[in-house]
């Protein structure tokens, strides 16, 4: 049987863990109604459908552990090249992706639905929460997995650029979607901690 722990992350500040009872979201609003409806009505028959993971985020204190402040539902994604998406620039290709290394296709995990309880807004949760992912996914992955993707809201634009997430081509910023589509490239996360470890 397989263990659920290599999915889960405790320290004595935070737990992030996989909902598989989502009930556990009852009292949750983050003042977004699309948000709230996905966690409270959609989460679950996606999770069942295999079709997305949600993992829930809770504060530690002492023993006490919080309801979920923060969610993200995850799913699998793939960046492609050579795509009608057209991702990258010619320029932009070539800085991710070293010559010896390109492939048509890069695995990746996207981050389909991230939000914070109402109350708990402003206090950097949600970019603990994307720091967590960060981590997991550079030491605890199963399958290959280069970037983290995300179709933000224009709203939310600032927040992942803050968290070092970049725009898949800029002239995205003047469509009239309401979400941007960015990448997290998980290698220069990987690369950085290493570097920063060295004695």
């Amino acid at each position: 049987m397989f263990s659920p722990a290599r999915l889960r992350y405790e320290d004595e500040h935070c737990l992030l863990q996989p909902v598989e009872d989502f009930e556990i979201f009852d009292g949750f609003c983050c003042g977004d109604d699309d948000l709230n409806e996905f966690i409270k009505v959609d989460a679950k028959p996606h999770y069942d459908e295999l079709l997305s993971v949600t993992y829930s985020y809770h504060l530690k204190h002492e023993e006490a552990i919080s309801p979920p402040v923060a969610f993200a539902s995850l799913l699998n994604d793939t960046i492609r090249q050579d795509s009608e998406r057209r991702h990258f620039t010619k320029s932009r290709k070539r800085a991710l992706f070293p010559q010896r290394k390109r492939y048509k296709e890069y695995p990746a995990v996207k981050i389909g639905r991230l939000a914070v309880d109402g109350r708990f807004q402003r206090k950097d949760i949600g970019t603990s929460l994307l720091t967590l992912l960060k981590q997991i996914f550079i030491t605890s992955n199963r399958t290959g997995c280069r970037f983290l993707t995300v179709d933000a809201y224009r709203t939310a634009i600032r927040f992942y650029e803050k968290n070092d997430f970049s725009l898949f081509i800029a002239k995205d910023m003047d469509g009239a979607d309401t979400t941007v589509s960015m990448y997290f490239d998980l290698m220069r996360y990987k690369s950085f901690i290493l570097e920063n470890a060295r004695p």
